[in-house]
């Protein structure tokens, strides 16, 4: 009789040897990224980051109607490298993006792959499907398994995926999360270690398939999605209730491929600089993108439309006089549009019809005479009600903007809405903001007349916009696209002294703090959220603001921390700008200016004053000459920021 010990060791020594022989390694171009493929009992790959384990995704897979995936062991195919170029219509880091990587296809069984792309900074995967006529796609699940010692920073949803992604950040371990209360959250997701290591978890090309939720089990975090939803009914004039859902999460065609799931693997200065999202985004289809003109604009909502200037006569409100009076703001500090937020329509069903007040045919005729131009808001439902006609009436009058809000799902329907809007603004030369809305996934790379998206806890949330919130942006919502994140508040307070409402709305942080947004933060339009008679009175500042682009050539991380502290310097040709904002910890740094070319520069920046820790508006402004070699110190008071433009 055979020793049983023995026949064990065998069977082992065995399985050791059939698991050695379903591995594999794919490293990104650099050597620095090795992932390591397994194919024994399912999908699996395990990530490190300079000889460091840094997070695991385990049983991938796909479960369609009649059938998942993997149908058979995993078969691991060739992997090619691939290094190119591209411009992005609507630069937003950088004019020109480079793509490095090496792309290993996995076979699932007949009609299925997986694509596994390792970059240097960064790792993605996608199922592509090969199959006849249409699938019902039931779940897409895998595990994603952090290595110990990551804290999470997520923003919750409900449990019925209804949100506007608009919630503050929570910070938990897995643990703490699976504990929380509201377990189910948006993606980006971003982890942090203690050594600096972040991954921030997103997905791109997300295109007839819903949008990517995550939840956790205290050990790997793992997806989740909205079901398609079958019939729908309004509630109100902006929101709807789905009153019966499909077992599916999508219905779509057999032959296409699925979003791509990916996580950056870097440093807090890495996620700033880091364009993993657009470079797995779709290209740009429009032939003619002439017309699509990202910008600054003049906004009304958030300032009460209440002028008060020694040079306002009128009675202030929705109306003809007080819009002129934002258009000949706009005009005289080059500003290119003005929106005209909920109000300006006699009824927010009705698209076509602004109020007794708008004189709307007069006020579009007296913007043109301006130079300047003019954004309609728009709730989604009446969007969606006039599709055939809303577009093709707004190019005859000369809108060439509108804002489309309250989008608070992101099922398969709701992300097919999207596409649908911006196909059919492109036929009329309109672009397009959306709030309201879930998060970039590629779509604003496809139809780049999609400016920019909200879906963003920003200054409309007054005392709720917080500044220990807002320093997370750039490591997370907007490290992933365009925030329409409204800054420029003049009324600035310490989060300890806020007292303001509408029509004095007040900005939380100090008043370097609002001016340094607008290079920190990134939208293809962004607003100038405060009243003009304030810009008018604090007009070193407003210029400022004004000079600053919204599209950009470079961009580099000088200094950062995720979620604690940012300053980041900006190119938009021979013009350098340099933005900074912390949380409640006050700051020093020593900046040096050698991404400077040679020769000697102006440099004209906004640094808090000794008092802003109190005094929330106290700066000053300095200007002086520097060059590659100079050394700049920076103070920024708590809640504070540093703005700069060097030229």
């Amino acid at each position: 009789m055979k020793n049983p010990l023995l026949v064990m060791a065998a069977l082992m020594m065995a399985t050791v040897g059939l698991n050695a022989a379903k591995t594999s390694v794919t490293k990104s171009p650099d050597g620095k990224m090795t992932v390591e493929i397994k194919t024994s009992g399912g999908l699996s790959y395990a990530v490190s980051h300079d000889g460091k384990p840094v997070y695991t995704v385990a049983n991938i897979a796909l479960a369609l109607k009649d059938v998942s995936y993997p149908t058979r062991t995993p078969k691991v195919g060739r992997t090619q490298h691939v290094r190119r170029t591209f411009q992005p219509v609507v630069p937003l880091k950088f004019s020109t993006i480079q793509e490095d990587y090496n792309e290993t296809s996995i076979s699932m069984g007949a009609g299925v792959t997986v694509l596994l792309r390792v970059m240097n900074d960064g790792v993605a995967h996608r199922f592509v499907l090969d199959k006849k006529g249409e699938v019902e796609v039931i779940d897409e699940p895998y595990r994603l398994i952090p290595a110990e010692g990551f804290t999470t920073h997520r923003q919750s949803a409900a449990d019925n995926f209804n949100t506007s992604f608009e919630e503050p950040y929570r910070h938990e371990t897995l643990p703490e999360w699976n504990a929380s209360d509201r377990k189910t959250t948006t993606v980006p997701l971003l982890l942090s270690a203690t050594d600096d290591t972040q991954l921030l978890v997103g997905q791109s090309d997300l295109d007839d398939y819903p949008h990517q939720f995550l939840t956790t089990d205290g050990q790997a975090i793992v997806p989740t999605y909205p079901k398609a939803p079958l019939r729908w009914e309004p509630r109100g004039d902006r929101s709807e209730t789905i009153t019966e859902e499909a077992h599916y999460i999508a219905k779509t065609s057999g032959r296409r491929a699925l979003p791509w799931r990916w996580v950056a693997v870097t440093d807090s200065k890495g996620i700033i600089e880091q364009t993993l999202p657009v470079q797995l985004a779709r290209r740009n289809v429009l032939e003619d993108t002439g017309w699509i003109l990202p910008g600054q604009v003049s906004w009304e909502w958030w300032n009460g439309a209440a002028p008060f200037g020694p040079d306002v006569n009128f009675r202030a409100g929705c109306n003809y006089e007080t819009y002129c009076y934002f258009a000949d703001f706009a005009a005289r500090y080059g500003i290119e549009y003005i929106l005209l937020d909920e109000g300006w329509a006699k009824d927010t069903r009705d698209p076509f019809h602004g109020n007794d007040q708008l004189r709307l045919p007069e006020l579009i005729s007296y913007c043109k005479q301006k130079g300047v131009k003019m954004v309609l808001w728009l709730p989604w439902l009446a969007v969606e009600q006039h599709m055939n006609t809303l577009f093709k009436t707004y190019a005859e009058w000369g809108i060439p903007a509108v804002k489309i809000d309250f989008m608070d799902h992101a099922d398969q329907w709701m992300v097919n809405f999207f596409k649908r809007v911006v196909q059919e603004a492109a036929k009329y030369k309109i672009v397009v903001d959306f709030h309201g809305a879930f998060t970039p996934a590629g779509l604003e790379q496809e139809y780049p007349n999609l400016v920019s998206y909200e879906g963003v806890r920003g200054l409309e949330y007054m005392g709720g916009c917080r500044p220990e919130n807002t320093t997370f942006l750039p490591f997370i919502r907007n490290a992933v696209g365009a925030a329409d994140f409204t800054p420029g508040g003049m009324n600035n307070m310490q989060p300890d002294r806020y007292r303001a409402d509408r029509p004095n709305a007040g900005a939380m942080g100090t008043r370097c703090f609002q001016m340094a947004l607008y290079v920190v933060l990134e939208s293809g339009v962004q607003m100038l959220a405060d009243n003009p008679t304030h810009y008018y009175q604090n007009e070193d500042c407003t210029r400022y603001i004004a000079s600053v682009p919204t599209t950009w050539d470079e961009t580099r991380a000088l200094e950062a921390k995720a979620g604690e502290y940012v300053i980041v310097a900006k190119r938009k040709g021979a013009k350098w700008f340099v933005g900074g904002i912390t949380n409640n910890t006050p700051r020093d740094v020593d900046l040096r200016l050698d991404f400077l070319d040679e020769g000697s520069h102006r440099m004209t920046a906004f640094r808090d004053g000794v008092n802003a820790d109190y005094q929330a508006m106290h700066y000053n402004r300095e200007e002086r000459s520097v060059d590659r070699n100079t050394d700049v110190h920076v103070h920024m008071a708590r809640n504070g920021g540093w703005a700069a433009v060097i030229e």
